[in-house]
């Protein structure tokens, strides 16, 4: 499962989700989507913006966790 870290890193930079909805150019409904990993998938072109606006790696918003599937 993939989490998305994106309110630990807007917090660490001291930051606000308004902000950085606005230097990507989405909306902030958008944004809180993502955050929320309630998206399918992301545009490199967006997570370059994000990792610019927050200046920090991909690997540090996207994180992978093993989780076991229930079968």
């Amino acid at each position: 499962m993939i989490i998305v870290r994106l309110d630990v890193m807007l917090a660490l930079r001291k930051k606000r989700a308004r902000d950085l909805a606005e230097y990507v150019g989405i909306t902030e409904s958008n944004l809180s989507l993502l955050k929320s990993g309630k998206v399918k998938g992301v545009r490199f072109g967006t997570l370059d913006r994000i990792c610019r606006f927050l200046e920090c790696q991909p690997g540090e918003i996207l994180v992978w966790e093993d989780v076991e599937s229930e079968d």
